[in-house]
Order: C-alpha cells, then sequence, then structure tokens
C-alpha cells in the first residue's frame, strides 16, 4: 500500500493524482466522522485512510475546478465550430446573392430595343446571328421572344447550339432556387 501511495504522491497534477489513487482502489475506504471516533488508534491501515481521506477532501476543490475548466473549453471549442459554420453559412449566402444577381443581370442584357430587332427578323436569318453571338445573350434574347418565334429561331440553329441554349433558358427559368456552378 505505501509503495502505491508512494507513486499516486509522486504524480504532479492533484486530478491527476485523484485519478490514480482511484485507480489503485485507495479512496473506495470508507469515509465517515463515526468511524474516525471510535478507533482512536489508528494502525496502518487507519493512517493510510487518514491520509487518503485528507488528501481526497483537499483535492475535491481542485479535481472539481479542473473538471469545470475542460467543460469550459469544450463549449469553448463548440462555440468556435458553431460561428465557424455561421460564417460559412453567410458566405454562401453572399454566393447564392451573387448568383442571383448575376442570373438577374443575364436577363436584363436582352433589352427590349435588341428583342424587337430579332422580332422582326426571319426565323432562320435570326438564328443564323444568334449563333454568332455569346451564348448568354442568344439565350437572353430568346427568352424574351413570344414563344412561337423562339421556336422557329431554334429550329433553324445547329442542333448542339439551340440545345445549349435551350439549358441555359431552362436554368435561367428555375428561378426559385439559385444554382451553385458546377
Amino acid at each position: 500500500m505505501r509503495d502505491l501511495r508512494s507513486i499516486a504522491n509522486r504524480i504532479s497534477h492533484p486530478a491527476a493524482r485523484l485519478a490514480a489513487l482511484i485507480s489503485v482502489g485507495l479512496c473506495l475506504v470508507p469515509v465517515t466522522e463515526t468511524a474516525a471516533q471510535k478507533s482512536p488508534k489508528l494502525d496502518m491501515k487507519g493512517e493510510i485512510s487518514e491520509e487518503i481521506r485528507a488528501f481526497c477532501s483537499n483535492i475535491a476543490d481542485a479535481a472539481r475546478d479542473q473538471r469545470y475548466l475542460l467543460q469550459k473549453k469544450e463549449l469553448d471549442g463548440l462555440q468556435t465550430d458553431i460561428e465557424k459554420r455561421i460564417a460559412e453559412l453567410e458566405t454562401r449566402r453572399i454566393e447564392y446573392e451573387r448568383w442571383l444577381n448575376l442570373r438577374n443581370d443575364f436577363l436584363e442584357r436582352a433589352e427590349d430595343g435588341l428583342v424587337e430587332i430579332y422580332k422582326n427578323m426571319r426565323a432562320d436569318s435570326a438564328a443564323e446571328k444568334l449563333e454568332l453571338v455569346d451564348i448568354n445573350v442568344a439565350a437572353a434574347i430568346v427568352m424574351k421572344l413570344k414563344p412561337r418565334l423562339a421556336s422557329q429561331i431554334l429550329n433553324e440553329m445547329d442542333n448542339k447550339t439551340a440545345a445549349h441554349l435551350t439549358g441555359i433558358i431552362a436554368s435561367a427559368a428555375d428561378s426559385s432556387i439559385p444554382k451553385e456552378p458546377s
């Protein structure tokens, strides 16, 4: 028993020392006022239990404080994690707003005068010209045309270009949820 106590006493941190004592079973000795009063003569075992009782009562506050510090450290870590997640959500919100603004700018590119020009052209001629301009501008113009004229123009276009335009128009028409870039 003395060897175990001397090992436990070599541990400098109070909470670690308490854990060492508990692990060897030294703090399991019943501690009551009446037990100390009943035997005024302390034998070797009683002497060890008095020392342990004194040690355990002396480090109880330190162990509690250490436990509180560990809990506070864990709570601080959780708080930091929550703050990081909030910052990430804010970044994503800003990015979604940026995409929404890009979509709105995309729709505004096709001004009414430009749409009027293509509206008055023949479908085959308009298709030929729209294949040469920026695909986003072409999609914006086709979106502002009446469906019948837009379908005639798409019908006259190259299949790949028409499919690409259709994809852009379909993604722009889905304005309820901004899309992330792929």
